[in-house]
């Protein structure tokens, strides 16, 4: 009861749009610092790679495959992520403050937030991966303020026309399977 409440609810959209403007706002602040004060992530690859989170009293890494990645793929492509890490995040920031593709800036802040703690840089990553978490939970009610109010109509009728050539590829029905109606 409380789940269809916060996902449909006119003023849980309210709190939620209050939440997902700070936020946004907090993730655009992040990603134009960055843009304008020349980010390298070397220092930062290379202090996670060298002093990785570890158990206290084994001083086990935590996150090997983690480690690995950042080791393997992230520093030997460090201006891919040099890139990535300020456009994402002020991508993000934008998404999140005019309510557009809102799930997806919400999943994507989610994401950056969980390798940033991976890496072992706490700072306010899990504050702002509780409240991604929560604008996520909200689904499209997260963005009814916003510009999702009107775009998520028109991406569901374009991806309608899109799949609606497959009732003829698939069978009779359109369900898929030569006709087998498939469990939902």
């Amino acid at each position: 009861m409380l789940a269809k409440w916060f996902k449909e609810n006119i003023w849980a959209a309210a709190a939620i749009t209050l939440v997902r403007i700070y936020v946004g706002w907090l993730w655009l602040e992040a990603g134009w610092h960055k843009l304008t004060g020349g980010f390298d992530a070397t220092g930062f690859l290379n202090g996670a790679i060298g002093k990785p989170v570890a158990d206290r009293a084994t001083q086990e890494v935590l996150f090997p495959n983690y480690t690995y990645f950042l080791e393997h793929f992230a520093l030997p492509n460090v201006k891919i992520i040099n890139f990535l890490i300020p456009v994402g995040e002020t991508l993000i920031g934008i998404g999140l403050i005019v309510g557009g593709l809102t799930l997806t800036a919400a999943f994507f802040g989610i994401l950056l937030n969980l390798m940033f703690v991976f890496a072992g840089t706490v700072s306010t990553n899990p504050w702002l991966l509780a409240l991604g978490f929560l604008v996520f939970t909200a689904g499209a009610n997260a963005g009814r303020f916003g510009i999702d109010a009107y775009l998520l109509p028109l991406l569901r009728k374009g991806w309608t026309k899109l799949t609606a050539g497959r009732k003829h590829k698939d069978g009779e029905d359109g369900q898929g399977f030569g006709g087998k109606v498939l469990p939902h």
